[in-house]
Order: structure tokens, then C-alpha cells, then sequence
């Protein structure tokens, strides 16, 4: 069981507020949890927890048998009810971690009380036991989570029914609040148990005509934290639709929060922004990348580039209504793709895209670079006006690209 020994308080305490319920945290999962240890956040009731120890008391002896088809069915309900705007992970073997960081103390407990409620009717056929799941944590120390019962208005509260506002940890009011100084995209846990970390970092991209710097485009790198594996393109592309969201809205914050830091006096004139195809399929998706994208164009003077990425293989027809729901919010829809065959390139005719970019592969000698660059670009004129070639080497190989009909280039720090 995940419950330990009561906490041991004084007798002027012990009339003021229950002891501490204690949870532990199973190993691998603590650093994940560390950045969620914010007294407002804590204070402000949005983090609970909801344990799943009923469903292994009525199962007794079975549980293990059925304990992975319940944690399965869990995260489906977790991942529809908490969405992209909140965050949860399994910490235990019975007790997922939710974070609510727009909802206030009973509207989040009132949210995961109906998630557990899914779950045991789903099991059990009835949900009588459910507000005993349901704990508010206050508390996240090495190893263990210290929480409480949730508050009994939560059980009458409906979905999307207004509070009183939470009271504010002591000093919260001096505090300026800062967008993006809760990082709730990275680290996370992905589908199949891995924890997960973003990083985005800046490379400058030129105009060719004047060689022109119009600004700097998101690189990002998803690492496996235990391992330090860096995932690839074509490994990032197999993650879950959930996974990716997670990774795309990551890799924007964490570019944002970049762009903020090294930002000169005169802003830049433009951003390119990655966002992928698959996460603009989803409302929730479209929903949080209009919210970015806001806050990217604030800071640069002409707009921000949206480049959508995992476009090889997407049909013309479905590409061109994805383009066309982020013409509103882009100075240009730019068309990413990994393979650069030209019969490849030429599958994305009549997507509406405005540019196409790709990566220069390196170790090319001029000969090669001559050979790949020229069938790769001319196939890319056949679905936009500009075209995109990220990773010269050179100044001289950034020089010939823009010979054989390259718009833009970005070239590899010295």
C-alpha cells in the first residue's frame, strides 16, 4: 500500500488540521515531481492525487493479472480529462499525480474525483469509495508525497461550475507572476514509461537575396533522461499523439524562453516556429499553439514562420486545411520535411504551403552538395516559392545553395 505512518504533530496542531497522509513515490520519478513543489501551486490546491487502491482491494488476488489493463483505461481518462493545459504522471503502483494549473482548489478535486469515478464504474460496476481516492497534496519532499482528504464540497461541485477563488500562500501577492515560470510541458512521463526532456536551442537563419539575418529558428532536442539518449526525427515521429503535443509545446515555450533571454535591443524580424502536423490535427493542440504563437509574434517585429513538421506522406488536401487555420496567426506556413526525394517533394502540390524546408545533408563534397541541392530544390518550386535549407556548413556552401534557387539558409555554428 502506498499510505505510511501518520505524521507526528503537536496538540496545538493537532486541533488545527489533520495529520499528513503520506504517499510514496516509486523510484525514477522524483525529479519529474521536484518542479511541481511551488508553495503557490501547492498552497493554491492544484496538485492531487488519485489513488487506485480500492480497485486492488476488490481485486485481491487478480490484481496483478488486471492491474495493467486498469492503468491503461486510466491514462485514456486522464489524458481526455487533463489535457494539454495540465499534467499527470504515475508515481506509484496505484497513485497517479494531476496537476490542475488553471482550475482552483475544488474544481480540480472535484475533476479527478469524476476521472476516478470513470474508472471504478468501468471496473466495478459502481463508484461508492470514489472521494476516498481523491487526496489534495501539500507537500512534495524526496521520495514521498505528504497530502490530505479532499474537501467534501468538491463531491457536489459540476464540471465547470465556479469557486471561491483559493487563498494565496503567505508573500504570493509580492510575487510577480511570469508566464511560463510553471514549465508544465517538460520533463513528463511518455506513454510507454520513459521520462522525457526538451530543450530548444537558436540558430539564425539568413535571407539569401541580401544575406539577410530575418531571425532564428527552434532546434529541439528530446532526450531520455535516464539514459541521455537523444530521440530522432524519425523516433519523435512515433511518439503518441499525446507525446507529441507534450513535445511540440515544450520545444515552443522553451525556444520562447530563449529568444527572451538573448533578445537585443532591436528585435528580430521574424521566429520560425516549429509545430507538427499531428498536433494540429487535435482542438486542444490548436487551441494551446494559438495561445504561443500570440506571445512569439510579441516578440518579433514582422510575425512569426510556422513550419510544420512530420508533413512527408500527409495528403495535399488535409496539408492545405492545416495551412489554412494558421495563415491568421503566420507570416509564412513553411512545409518540413525529412526525405528529399524529389518524387517525395512533389507529393505536397496544391497544400497550400508557402515554403518547404529540409535539412542540407552534411559531408557532401561541392560535387554531391551540387547534384542533391539542385533536384531537391527544383522539386521544392513545384510546391512553393521559397525553400528553406537548414545546416549549411559554410558560408561558401550556404553561397551555392542560394545558386541553386535556396531562399533561406541556416548554417552550423563554427
Amino acid at each position: 500500500m502506498a499510505d505510511g505512518t501518520a505524521l507526528e504533530v503537536g496538540p496545538a496542531e493537532e486541533a488545527q488540521a489533520p495529520p499528513a497522509i503520506l504517499r510514496m513515490v516509486s523510484a525514477g520519478v522524483e525529479d519529474a515531481l521536484q518542479r511541481f513543489g511551488d508553495p503557490v501551486l501547492l498552497a493554491g490546491g492544484k496538485i492531487n492525487v488519485i489513488s487506485l487502491e480500492i480497485l486492488e482491494a476488490r481485486f485481491g488476488a487478480r490484481w496483478e493479472l488486471r492491474k495493467d489493463q486498469v492503468y491503461d483505461f486510466a491514462r485514456r481518462v486522464l489524458e481526455r480529462g487533463v489535457g494539454s493545459s495540465g499534467f499527470f504522471t504515475q508515481v506509484s503502483p496505484t497513485d497517479f499525480f494531476v496537476v490542475h494549473p488553471d482550475v482552483g482548489r475544488l474544481g480540480g478535486q472535484a475533476a479527478c474525483l469524476r476521472y476516478l469515478r470513470e474508472i471504478l464504474k468501468h471496473f466495478l460496476g459502481e463508484d461508492q469509495m470514489a472521494a476516498e481516492g481523491v487526496l489534495q497534496v501539500t507537500k512534495i519532499t524526496n521520495g514521498q508525497l505528504e497530502a490530505q482528504r479532499m474537501d467534501s464540497r468538491a463531491e457536489v461541485l459540476k464540471e465547470g461550475e465556479e469557486e471561491e477563488p483559493a487563498p494565496l500562500a503567505e508573500g504570493a501577492l509580492d510575487q510577480e507572476a511570469e508566464p511560463g515560470s510553471l514549465d508544465r510541458w517538460t520533463p513528463f512521463i511518455a506513454g510507454d514509461g520513459r521520462q522525457l526532456r526538451v530543450t530548444a536551442s537558436l540558430e539564425p537563419v539568413y535571407e539569401m537575396k541580401g544575406f539577410t539575418r530575418i531571425g532564428f529558428r527552434m532546434i529541439r532536442r528530446v532526450i531520455v533522461t535516464r539514459s541521455e539518449e537523444e530521440l530522432s526525427a524519425q523516433q519523435i515521429g512515433m511518439l503518441s499523439t499525446a507525446d507529441l503535443l507534450r513535445v511540440d509545446l515544450a520545444t515552443v515555450a522553451r525556444g520562447i524562453d530563449r529568444l527572451r533571454a538573448e533578445q537585443p535591443a532591436e528585435r528580430q524580424l521574424s521566429l520560425v516556429v516549429p509545430l507538427s502536423y499531428t498536433s494540429l490535427s487535435s482542438q486542444k493542440g490548436r487551441s494551446e499553439f494559438a495561445k504561443q504563437l500570440k506571445e512569439a509574434g510579441g516578440l518579433v517585429r514582422l510575425g512569426v514562420i510556422c513550419e510544420i513538421s512530420d508533413v512527408d506522406g500527409v495528403p495535399p488536401g488535409a496539408l492545405l486545411a492545416a495551412t489554412s487555420l494558421l495563415r491568421p496567426f503566420a507570416l509564412l506556413v513553411v512545409g518540413r520535411l525529412i526525405h528529399t526525394e524529389p518524387a517525395a517533394i512533389v507529393r505536397l502540390e496544391g497544400s497550400g504551403l508557402q515554403a518547404v524546408s529540409f535539412e542540407c545533408p552534411a559531408g557532401l563534397s561541392d560535387a554531391e552538395l551540387i547534384g542533391w541541392a539542385g533536384l531537391a530544390i527544383r522539386a521544392a518550386k513545384r510546391v512553393a516559392k521559397s525553400v528553406m535549407i537548414y545546416r549549411a556548413s559554410s558560408p561558401r556552401q550556404a553561397a551555392t545553395l542560394a545558386s541553386l534557387g535556396a531562399s533561406h539558409v541556416s548554417m552550423v555554428a563554427a
